[in-house]
């Protein structure tokens, strides 16, 4: 069985539209932390974990070595694979093994023309996979049927399992799923086209894949070893006093430079900010800043065009702990912000998301990215 188009259909897809988990220790985000590759690992990406960047990357690495017929492959191919089909995992937590929870299952398999399947599937893995013992679903954060994940499944971790729900399984049976039998070299245009195409037989989902591709090769630029624009002396008290009022409630036009206050009314979804005192965005930004005695403007579009920009092109490597990290309705341009969170490092962001929410830390979002602001 072809893979179909399937997509998770993840809420989590849609959260840039609104002015809003990976939690790390403070220590760890802002100086690093964790086991080393062999490799030097990729720059931190807007909207991919770094256990999911890390998965695609070992993955890539692992097809060098044991299908050496298969060339050019590069772990943006996966991430553009893995944006269209899951949004990248967004809204799932993910353990330092490569474990999702909750796990990520697509839409039933039953000809509905849900993810624009209109052939039943049955199914194949009496439900261990997918939780449905009479239609398959697709599984994983790159979309796996179970009959094509148990022909092409490896075990990505080492831990002598094969498992869809775990990224780096998912992420080495997808190299071998793309890879194929014939000698392919993914540098070249055509090459990777018709790969995507075995992979999800629809020229649309191609062409959705491959602008995916190119906007994570814009979002990684060559690695100079250093940020690109210089450093902040107060980001580090910026990020922990940001970090301190973790799990403080969402309120439209919340906070202010003292700390949590009630809002106004009201959110673009109706949220009545006057009954709950906590932060929104803008008034989390404002709080942390005023913590060293920077005086921000109240709203995101009005901080976005503070000076010591950093734009989106210049990628998240730019960064520095403490930067205030803009999200507007085009990605890469000021135009139309309305979001802003603060970078803290290892590509994640703490920030007050939307209406509903608590002030947390999640990855820095890829859609709609606008770029960066370097406090004095």
């Amino acid at each position: 069985m072809k893979k179909l188009i399937i997509g998770a259909g993840l809420a989590a897809a849609g959260i840039a539209t609104l002015c809003g988990v990976l939690v790390f220790s403070l220590l760890t985000v802002i100086f690093g932390g964790g086991s080393t590759a062999e490799a030097k690992p990729p720059p931190p990406i807007p909207g991919v974990s770094p256990v999911l960047l890390k998965a695609y990357q070992q993955a890539v690495e692992g097809a060098a070595k044991t299908l050496p017929n298969c060339r050019g492959l590069r772990w943006q191919i996966l991430a553009g694979i893995g944006q269209i089909e899951s949004n990248n995992a967004a809204g799932h937590a993910i353990s330092e093994a490569g474990d999702v929870t909750p796990p990520i299952i697509g839409p039933a398999l039953d000809g509905s023309g849900a993810g624009g399947n209109t052939t039943p599937v049955y199914d194949t893995d009496q439900g261990v996979w997918d939780h449905d013992s009479r239609y398959d679903h697709a599984v994983g954060v790159l979309q796996f049927i179970p009959s094509s994940f148990r022909a092409y499944s490896r075990d990505g971790n080492n831990d002598s399992i094969k498992d869809p729900h775990n990224v780096f399984d998912n992420a080495a049976s997808a190299v071998v799923h793309l890879c194929g039998t014939t000698a392919k070299d993914f540098s070249t245009p055509e090459a990777l086209r018709q790969a995507l195409y075995g992979y999800n037989r629809s020229w649309s989902y191609v062409s959705k894949v491959t602008e995916a591709i190119s906007a994570f090769d814009v979002a990684a630029p060559a690695d100079t070893g250093k940020p690109s624009i210089g450093g902040s002396t107060n980001g580090a008290l910026i990020v922990a006093a940001a970090m301190k009022k973790i799990g403080t409630p969402y309120s439209w036009g919340g906070g202010n430079a003292s700390g949590p206050s009630t809002g106004i009314c009201c959110s673009p979804g109706g949220s009545d900010g006057r009954k709950v005192a906590g932060f929104d965005c803008s008034g989390l930004t404002t709080y942390a800043a005023a913590q060293v005695g920077i005086t921000l403007p109240r709203t995101a579009a009005a901080q976005g065009l503070l000076n010591q920009q950093i734009p989106a092109s210049s990628g998240l490597r730019a960064l520095l702990p403490g930067d205030l990290v803009f999200f507007g309705f085009i990605t890469g341009s000021r135009t139309g912000i309305h979001h802003v969170g603060i970078y803290i490092g290892n590509g994640q962001m703490v920030n007050a998301p939307r209406p509903g929410t608590k002030v947390r830390v999640e990855p820095v979002w890829s859609d709609g990215y606008a770029g960066a602001v370097r406090l004095a």
